[in-house]
């Protein structure tokens, strides 16, 4: 099959509503979390996106059975679930199958995983989560990158401190917790949207919760858990991606399903930058968001942070805007070393960017940009290229467009909606 691209010719005037999906992010533990049991679980609001879809052919690969109730909703089975038969081809493809460790040594006591795979955006190694589940007891032994743990009959230790504010280490030892009938106490723990919302589908399948959205958790689980049923959150790190994208292209934008409050340091740090939004309330914490033309914008530093700090997922787009705001303004990542890898396809538009260290880059604005041919390394990178090609003169291929169909459900159709000139080609 010849690889996919995006075809944009730029600068046509956006407006209008786009909506937000389901979480990406937040689907794999709810997802994962089904094989804790042997009852039938039931997830709606799933987005339509490559890596869900490679997770579910993974439960298959292992006899879970898949049955897609709606467009949206799936039910998934894991009574008959064999390990064993796990198709390691697909763990490899992305990095959400990480959490496999925790469920399945949960269920079973030991696992034997390739190291997972996922966006290029530095070294991401899984020794956090190895770290975790030694100090419970687990005998870890990796070859060639392949990890095989076997846990105790007891455990070693019930209170665990994570390496560093780690999300899916957070997530992998929640899951495993959740089987144990002793209380678990996390320490240096994510509290970010995908494991509270981890935590409200576990609560309903019998386990005892205190703490998400704080850095200590105490669990204490069951030997046999519950089905659920549970519409998934919609996805932050969307909202905020065409949030940022409107400010970009300077339209009158309503994004629509807003989870408020995971963008509210986000949205406060853009509005004392100078973007003009208001907030629209709706049900409980979800808003819309209108984004209004803000044409004296100055971003003079924006650096990623834990929870509930300036999303790491976001500093990508961030970087685009930053090519439109008057004034120099500082990028950092202090976590991922590739996180600005994207920023050579801007500065082959036409960016003014220097590089301070592979955590730092300064971006002096307002620049204009040009269409330009480009690969998409990575998810996040992949999405603000396409954002930097709605505002370029001319025309602009993003090549690898696989990269972002993982996390962004048929991006070219909503954009076209708001106005953009987008197409998909091989």
């Amino acid at each position: 099959m010849a690889e996919e691209a995006l075809l944009i010719n730029g600068g046509k005037k956006l407006s209008g509503e786009i909506e937000v999906m389901g979480s990406k992010n937040a689907a794999f533990g709810v997802l994962i979390s089904s094989l804790l049991t042997d009852d039938d679980c039931v997830i709606d609001n799933l987005p339509l996106i490559e890596d869900v879809f490679r997770l579910l052919e993974i439960f298959e690969s292992m006899n879970v059975k898949v049955e897609w109730i709606s467009k949206r909703k799936v039910k998934i089975n894991a009574k008959n679930i064999n390990p064993n038969k796990i198709n390691r081809d697909l763990v490899l493809k992305f990095r959400g199958s990480v959490l496999l460790f925790g469920a399945l040594l949960a269920r079973f006591g030991k696992v034997s995983l390739p190291q997972p795979g996922g966006c290029v955006i530095g070294v991401r190694p899984i020794d956090t989560h190895m770290d975790a589940f030694s100090q419970l007891g687990a005998t870890i032994k990796e070859k060639k990158k392949d990890f095989k743990i076997t846990m105790p009959k007891e455990i070693k230790d019930n209170v665990i401190i994570l390496d560093e504010l780690s999300v899916t280490a957070t997530s992998n030892i929640m899951l495993f917790s959740s089987l144990l009938e002793e209380q678990i106490t996390l320490k240096v723990a994510d509290g970010d949207y995908q494991n509270q919302e981890l935590a409200r589908v576990l609560k309903k399948m019998g386990v005892k919760i205190s703490g998400a959205g704080c850095h200590t958790l105490k669990i204490k689980g069951k030997k046999k858990l519950k089905g659920f049923k549970h519409s998934l959150m919609y996805d932050p790190t969307e909202a905020g991606t065409f949030i940022i994208m409107a400010l970009v292209v300077r339209g009158d934008i309503t994004v629509k399903n807003v989870e408020y409050p995971f963008l509210e340091y986000a949205l406060k740090k853009l509005e004392d930058c100078g973007a003009n939004f208001e907030i629209i309330k709706r049900k409980g914490d979800l808003v819309d968001v209108r984004v209004l033309p803000s044409k004296n914008m100055k971003i003079r530093k924006i650096q990623a942070l834990p929870f509930p700090g300036f999303p790491p997922d976001l500093l990508s787009v961030v970087g685009v805007l930053a090519t439109q705001t008057k004034g120099t303004t500082l990028i950092h990542d202090p976590l991922y070393e590739g996180r600005l890898r994207y920023m050579d396809g801007l500065t082959k538009m036409g960016a003014d960017i220097f590089f301070a260290d592979p955590h730092r880059a300064l971006i002096n604005g307002v620049k204009k940009l040009y269409g330009a041919d480009m690969g998409s390394f990575d998810l996040r990178g992949g999405a603000s290229l396409i954002i930097a090609g709605l505002i370029a003169e001319g025309q602009t291929i993003i090549r690898n467009i696989y990269q972002v169909d993982r996390g962004y459900e048929r991006i070219e159709e909503r954009l076209i909606k708001l106005g953009a000139d987008v197409e998909r080609i091989r």
